[in-house]
C-alpha cells in the first residue's frame, strides 16, 4: 500500500512539474527547453499558456538576455503539435476561437520581443510545433532523417490556428505554403532548408552550438521568399494573386467535392492576410479555426486520429506480448511479395529473405524496392548510403536456404488452396519450430490453409492491400486454432511495417473484402438497369469515395475483384450472387487496366479516362440516366453498411472502431463520415433499417436489414 502511495505522489509531482525550463548562460543567451512530463513527445496544451508567459516575463525582465534558443528536452522530437484532445472541451465555435487566439497571442509576443529567438529543431516539428518555430526569428534544424516540418491540421479537418496561415506564406511564398497546408504533408530537413523554412541545417551534434551562435549574431528577423519570375508575378501583383487564389479554389473544390470545409477556409485565411494585412489575417484564422472545430467533418477526422493512436498502443491479444522479430521470409516475388519485402526492410528495418521458383522473380522483387528507393535518392529525400543499407536487408533464393532462422514467413503466392497448403508444409519442414506462417490470401479462409498443418497454432492470415507500400491497412486473420502469441507477434510485425492492423475472425472475405463485395455487386446491378458508368462512378466519388466502384474494379483487375464471389456464395448463399455483368466482361477477356480491356477505354490519348462504349453493347443495355446521384450512392452504400453490421454481430471484427478503421484505410470509405459505424450512428439505426426495408420491397431480400440493426432501431441504440 505504501508503494502505491509513493507511485501516486510521483505521478502527481510529474504532472505538476513545469514543461519549460530556462537556463541563462554567461554569453547572453538563454536556453528555453520544453519537456512535457510523463509524455514521449512534446505537445502544446492550454494549461501551458501560464507557464510560457512566466518564461517570457523572465526573459523580458532580464536585460542580459540578448538571445533565446528554443529546444526540446525530448531526444527524438521537437514539438509534435498541439494536444488535439483539448478541443473536446470546446462547446461553441467561440470557445475554439478563444483557444486559437490564445496561441496567436503567445507566439506574437515572442515575435515582438527584444531578445532574438532561435528554434533548434531536431525530430518532428508539426502543427503547433512548427508554428512555434515560425514565431521565432531564426530557425536551424538537424540533418537527421527524423527531422520533418509540417502543418497537418487539414488532415483533422482543421487549419493552423496559431499564426501558421500568416507566417508561413510570408516566409516561403504563397504557393509553397498553400501546398503544405492544403495537403498536410511534412517536408524533410533538406526541403525545409531549400524552401526557406529554416536558415540552416547542421548535424545534430552541433545543432545547439549553431543555434547559440545565431542567437548571438542577431540576424535580420524576416527575409523575402525566393521567387522566380512567374512566382513574382503570381504572388506580388494584385492580378497574379487573384488568379492564384481563384485557381486554388477551383482545384480544391474539384478534389474535395465540397465534402471537406477546411481547405477552402485555409485559402481564405492566406488571402485575407496577404491582401489586408497580418492583423486581419490572424482574426480570420482564429474565427475559421473556431468554426472548423465544431464541424461534423472535423469531429470524425479527430475520431479517426484518436482511434489509430489507441490502436498503436494495443497488443494483438490483451496481456500477450509479441515474440521476437529478427528476420522475415517472403514466399513469392510478384507485386505483393515485392511490396511486402519492401516494407519489411525499409519500414520495419528487418532482413527479408525472398523465395521464388525463378531467379527472375527474385530479381523483380529486388527491383521493386530499388525503383522506389532510387526515386527518394534522386529527389534528395534519402542519402544513397541509406538506400544501400536498406537494400542490403533484401536477399533471395530459389530454395529454402536462409529461411531456417526466420521468425515469420509471409506467403504471397497464387490464390490456390493446394499450393498454399504445400507452402505451410514446406515452411514447417525447412524453418524452425517457432516460425509463424502468415498467408497474404485475400479470399481463402485461413482454417482451410491450416487444415493439414503440424502446428496450426502458428498459421495466421496477414492480408495486405495493393500497392503494399502505400495502403495503410493490414488484416490479421486468426482461425480457431491460431495461438494468442501468434496473433500478437503478427500484429507487431504489421505495425513495424508501417501498417495499421485490425484483428479479424476467419471466414470468407474476412472483413474488408466481405463488405466491399455487396457494394460492388450493387453498382453492377445499377449498371445493368441502364445507368451510365460515368454517372455511377461520379455518384460515389461525390459521396466521398476516392474512386468509383466500376473504375475501382478496372484498377484492381476484374478477374481479381470477382474471384472472391464464389467463395462468399459458398459460405453465405445468394446474398452474394454477382451480377451477370461480371461474367460477360470476363468472357470477353476484359480484365481491366492490366490488359487494357475493361469498362474503361485504355487506348487513345486519355487511357482510362473515358468509358469503353462497346461495354454497353456487350451487356445488352442502352445507357440512360434515370437515378439521381444520391439514389445510386444510397443503394450501394447501404449494402456495405448492412454487411458491416452483420460482421460486427458475428464477431468478424472486435468492435465498431476496428470496422471503421478497416473500411477507411482498406477501401477508402469517406473519412469525413468516420467509417460505416460512425455513419450509421449519424443516420440513426431506425433510418438505416427503414431505407433497407424500402429497397428490400423494391429490389429483393439482399437488402433485408441485419438482425442487430433491427434490434438497435427498436431500442434506439447506437454503435458508439
Amino acid at each position: 500500500m505504501a508503494n502505491t502511495d509513493k507511485d501516486s505522489k510521483k505521478v502527481s509531482a510529474e504532472k505538476n512539474k513545469s514543461a519549460f525550463t530556462l537556463d541563462v548562460k554567461d554569453n547572453g543567451v538563454a536556453i528555453l527547453s520544453m519537456d512535457v512530463p510523463g509524455e514521449s513527445m512534446n505537445t502544446l496544451k492550454i494549461e501551458f499558456a501560464e507557464q510560457i508567459s512566466e518564461m517570457l516575463d523572465a526573459i523580458d525582465s532580464n536585460k542580459d538576455i540578448k538571445g533565446v534558443v528554443v529546444v526540446s528536452g525530448k531526444d527524438g522530437s521537437f514539438v509534435a503539435g498541439a494536444d488535439i484532445s483539448m478541443l473536446a472541451s470546446c462547446e461553441t465555435a467561440e470557445d475554439a476561437e478563444t483557444v486559437s487566439k490564445g496561441g496567436q497571442d503567445i507566439f506574437q509576443r515572442m515575435e515582438d520581443m527584444r531578445a532574438h529567438f532561435v528554434a533548434a529543431i531536431h525530430g518532428p516539428a508539426l502543427g503547433g510545433g512548427l508554428e512555434l518555430a515560425l514565431a521565432c526569428h531564426s530557425r536551424v534544424c538537424s540533418d537527421d532523417k527524423k527531422t520533418q516540418m509540417g502543418l497537418p491540421e487539414v488532415q483533422l479537418g482543421l487549419l493552423p490556428g496559431s499564426g501558421g496561415t500568416q507566417r508561413l506564406p510570408r516566409l516561403i511564398g504563397i504557393q509553397k505554403a498553400m501546398k503544405m497546408m492544403l495537403t498536410g504533408a511534412p517536408v524533410r530537413a533538406k526541403q525545409a532548408l531549400k524552401s526557406g523554412i529554416v536558415d540552416d541545417m547542421v548535424p545534430k551534434s552541433v545543432l545547439l552550438d549553431v543555434a547559440i551562435e545565431m542567437a548571438q549574431a542577431q540576424k535580420p528577423r524576416r527575409k523575402e521568399p525566393k521567387l522566380d519570375l512567374m512566382g513574382k508575378f503570381l504572388e506580388r501583383t494584385p492580378f497574379g494573386r487573384n488568379t492564384l487564389f481563384n485557381q486554388a479554389r477551383k482545384q480544391t473544390i474539384s478534389k474535395t467535392k465540397g465534402n471537406y470545409p477546411a481547405p477552402e477556409l485555409i485559402i481564405d485565411c492566406i488571402e485575407t492576410g496577404i491582401s489586408k494585412g497580418i492583423e486581419k489575417g490572424m482574426a480570420v484564422e482564429a474565427r475559421n479555426f473556431g468554426q472548423l472545430v465544431m464541424t461534423a467533418e472535423s469531429e470524425q477526422l479527430r475520431n479517426i486520429f484518436f482511434a489509430t493512436t489507441d490502436m498503436k498502443k494495443e497488443t494483438g491479444v490483451t496481456g500477450v506480448e509479441p515474440g521476437q522479430l529478427k528476420k522475415v521470409g517472403v514466399l513469392g516475388g510478384g507485386l505483393m511479395g515485392g511490396g511486402i519485402a519492401f516494407v519489411t526492410a525499409t519500414k520495419a528495418g528487418l532482413p527479408a529473405r525472398i523465395k521464388d521458383i525463378r531467379s527472375e522473380g527474385i530479381a523483380n522483387a529486388m527491383k521493386y524496392s530499388y525503383d522506389l528507393l532510387i526515386k527518394k535518392v534522386n529527389r534528395r529525400f534519402m542519402r544513397k548510403s541509406e538506400m544501400q543499407k536498406q537494400m542490403a536487408l533484401l536477399t533471395g533464393s530459389v530454395d529454402y536456404s536462409g529461411f531456417g532462422d526466420a521468425d515469420v514467413v509471409i506467403e504471397a503466392v497464387f490464390e490456390d488452396l493446394g499450393l498454399k497448403q504445400k507452402m505451410v508444409n514446406d515452411v514447417e519442414t525447412h524453418c524452425n519450430e517457432n516460425t509463424i506462417f502468415a498467408s497474404n490470401t485475400s479470399s481463402i479462409p485461413i482454417g482451410q490453409i491450416a487444415e493439414n498443418a503440424a502446428r496450426p497454432g502458428q498459421v495466421i492470415g496477414l492480408h495486405y492491400f495493393s500497392p503494399v507500400d502505400k495502403m495503410p491497412l493490414a488484416e490479421v486473420i486468426a482461425h480457431e486454432k491460431t495461438s494468442d502469441q501468434t496473433i500478437s507477434t503478427t500484429v507487431e510485425l504489421a505495425r513495424k511495417q508501417g501498417k495499421t492492423p485490425i484483428v479479424v475472425k476467419d471466414g470468407a472475405g474476412f472483413y474488408v473484402n466481405r463488405i466491399l463485395a455487396p457494394y460492388m455487386n450493387e453498382a453492377a446491378n445499377v449498371l445493368l438497369s441502364g445507368e451510365p458508368i460515368e454517372h455511377i462512378d461520379k455518384s460515389l466519388v461525390k459521396f466521398g469515395f476516392p474512386v468509383g466502384p466500376v473504375k475501382l474494379l478496372d484498377e484492381v483487375g476484374i478477374d481479381v475483384g470477382t474471384k472472391i464471389i464464389p467463395i462468399l456464395m459458398a459460405q453465405f448463399g445468394d446474398r452474394f450472387k454477382s451480377a451477370d455483368a461480371f461474367d460477360k466482361v470476363l468472357a470477353d477477356d476484359r480484365k481491366g487496366k492490366k490488359n487494357k480491356r475493361g469498362f474503361y477505354d485504355y487506348s487513345g490519348k486519355k487511357p482510362g479516362k473515358e468509358v469503353d462504349e462497346s461495354v454497353y453493347t456487350l451487356l445488352g443495355i442502352t445507357p440512360a440516366q434515370g437515378l439521381s446521384a444520391a439514389e445510386i450512392a444510397e443503394r450501394c452504400v447501404l449494402m456495405m453498411l448492412n454487411e458491416a453490421a452483420m460482421c460486427l454481430h458475428e464477431g468478424v471484427i472486435r468492435n465498431p472502431r476496428d470496422g471503421d478503421i478497416g473500411a477507411i484505410f482498406g477501401i477508402g470509405f469517406p473519412p469525413f463520415l468516420g467509417g460505416p459505424f460512425r455513419y450509421m450512428d449519424k443516420l440513426g439505426a431506425k433510418h438505416v433499417v427503414d431505407r433497407l426495408n424500402h429497397y428490400a420491397a423494391l429490389l429483393g431480400d439482399k437488402f433485408t436489414p441485419a438482425s442487430n440493426l433491427v434490434e438497435m432501431a427498436e431500442k434506439d441504440k447506437t454503435f458508439y
